[in-house]
């Protein structure tokens, strides 16, 4: 292959790339849409927005369904990421909704 081929075939790659990044972008909207109702809900009942087991549940379900190439523990890395950052959402809509109270 020569390195013009090569420089053609990454520019496909690099494109579906792109494609797929941007369905994982519309796919963590669409969650994080869902943590926020959670969120509200857990504000309405006074409930912690930190739940150790339900977060082994998710790690259960994703790691389940894996079916590679990426490794179990590469993908329970970045849903903890994702997970974390939920959290804050939740965090940060709890404190507004609080402050809007006062």
């Amino acid at each position: 292959m020569t390195q013009d081929e090569a420089q053609e075939k990454l520019e496909e790659f690099r494109l579906k790339i792109d494609v797929i990044d941007r369905q994982i972008v519309e796919l963590l909207n669409s969650r994080t849409r869902v943590v926020e109702e959670i969120g509200q809900v857990k504000r309405e009942a006074q409930l912690p927005i930190y739940e150790p087991k339900r977060e082994e549940l998710v790690f259960a379900n994703i790691t389940s369904c894996n079916q590679g190439p990426i490794t179990a523990a590469g993908l329970r890395r970045i849903f903890e990421r994702i997970i974390d950052e939920m959290r804050t959402i939740q965090r940060l809509r709890m404190t507004a909704a609080q402050g809007d109270k006062k």
